[in-house]
């Protein structure tokens, strides 16, 4: 079975960081894209990063770029998410996902962020 665990979530002040972790199993790990959502209380699910299996190449939305960084280590079949600056904006439930052609097919649990000013 395809399992995704995200871990790394806490409180954390306006500006500190935080790395969340997810580890998988289940899959061949490097086969696939992976990426980290978030939901914030009243607002729908935001795709934030994504990763590539084949070459690491990656994606930021704009509302993280430059503070956020995506990265992955094959070996341990895990995806890492750095969070840099974080702002009281970020506080949300955050996942991690697999991709299949285009969208995400297999969803973590939540880590949950919260940023406080």
């Amino acid at each position: 079975d395809v399992q995704l665990q995200a871990s790394g979530g806490g409180l954390v002040q306006d500006g500190g960081s935080l790395r969340l972790s997810c580890a998988a199993s289940g899959f061949d790990f490097d086969d696939y894209a992976l990426g980290w959502f978030r939901e914030a209380p009243g607002k729908p699910r935001e795709g934030i990063s994504c990763i590539s299996g084949s070459d690491s190449s990656s994606y930021y939305a704009d509302s993280v770029k430059g503070r956020f960084t995506i990265s992955r280590d094959n070996a341990k079949n895990t995806l890492y998410l750095q969070m840099n600056s974080l702002k009281p904006e970020d506080t949300a439930m955050y996942y991690c996902a697999r991709y299949g052609l285009a969208t995400p097919n297999y969803w973590g649990q939540g880590t949950q962020v919260t940023v406080s000013s």
